[in-house]
Parts: structure tokens; sequence; C-alpha cells
């Protein structure tokens, strides 16, 4: 079965971090969340084959990976730790979510290159302007511990009732003062994404 998406928009929101309450860093952290909005096909009913819509997402998930690198400042190396999620109108069910798992998570890894880590995920059912939390970690190495953070996605007017909204995440860099010991970043020696 082959079908058209409808996306109604996107939406990009970047966080410039010059310091979480600590020394001033050298270097903002850049995080940030890419989010598009789409019609539900599959909204008020129970559809028992979803495998198309996993298949038409791939170049919705590539175009998303790109508007948030662009956002990001453009450079795949910068990026240090990534997440996504979807949340899924009122009218659909947990599972339309789920489809966002490779055309979302394999779209960013492959834009980004080297990126061993599976990509953290959230999705959940919601009304309009429901909240997202995003998952993020390190896009190589799971394990390391300074880069476990989240980031907010909100849109006050999505997902309406027959709409799916799906976001991927990036970050520049762990969280701004990291000090809780654990698999530190220039540590990595398995390159197995997980330590």
């Amino acid at each position: 079965m082959t079908q058209t998406l409808d996306i109604r928009k996107t939406v990009l929101c970047v966080e410039e971090i010059h310091h979480d309450g600590g020394p001033r860093l050298a270097t903002p952290i850049l995080k940030g969340w890419c989010a598009v909005i789409l019609k539900n096909p599959f909204a008020g009913r129970h559809e028992p084959e979803l495998m198309w819509m996993m298949e038409a997402m791939k170049p919705i998930g590539l175009m998303v990976a790109q508007k948030l690198l662009a956002g990001l400042g453009g450079d795949p190396a910068r990026i240090e730790a990534y997440g996504k999620g979807g949340l899924v109108g009122s009218a659909g069910e947990l599972e339309h979510g789920a489809l966002w798992h490779v055309a979302g998570g394999y779209a960013m890894r492959g834009l980004l290159g080297q990126a061993l880590s599976i990509v953290p995920s959230m999705t959940k059912v919601g009304p309009m302007g429901a909240v997202l939390d995003l998952p993020i970690h390190h896009r190589n190495a799971a394990y390391v511990r300074s880069h476990f953070d989240g980031i907010t996605a909100t849109v006050p007017d999505a997902p309406r009732p027959e709409e799916i909204l799906f976001a991927l995440a990036m970050t520049t860099g762990g969280r701004p003062h990291a000090r809780v010991g654990g698999l530190a970043q220039d540590a990595i020696s398995a390159w197995d994404g997980q330590r």
C-alpha cells in the first residue's frame, strides 16, 4: 500500500546554554529538538498493518534530522548526544508513535555518521499541547553518565486528535556541570554503543 503522508508543519527549538548555575562555559552547549506534525492515517480505528507508514516516514525522518542539525550549526562532528520521541493524538494509539523508531532513529544516526548507541526514545498518547520529554544519551556509548539528559518538546496546537508529533533531539555536549562520575566521554573504549 502506497500513501502520501500529510505534514501540517515542522517546529524547531534550539537552546544555547551558557551555564547551569556553575561556572560559565567557554563554549555554550547547543541543545535542541525538531518536530514534524502530520496526519495520522490510522486515527479512529485499529489497523493491523502499519509497516507501509514506517517505510513512507524514512524521508521525513531525514528531513527532520537535517533541519535539527542545521539549527545546531550544521557540523555532525559536534553532536555528542541524541534522542527521539512520538506524541500521538487522542484518536490514535501508542503503536503509531513507535513507527518513528526506524524512520527517525536510523535517519539521524545515518546523517551523523559514527553513531553507535541506540537512540533513546519516549512515546505516548496525549492532547494538544502535551509535554513530550525526549530522553538523551551519548551517541557512541550509552553508559557515558555525563550525557544522561533530556529536553522537553511541546507545540501548543499539536497533536490534534488525528495527528502525530514526531521529534528528534540532539546536543553538542553533556550536562553543563557534570560531576557525578561514571564512564567519561574520553574513556569510551569498547566502541559497542554501550561502553
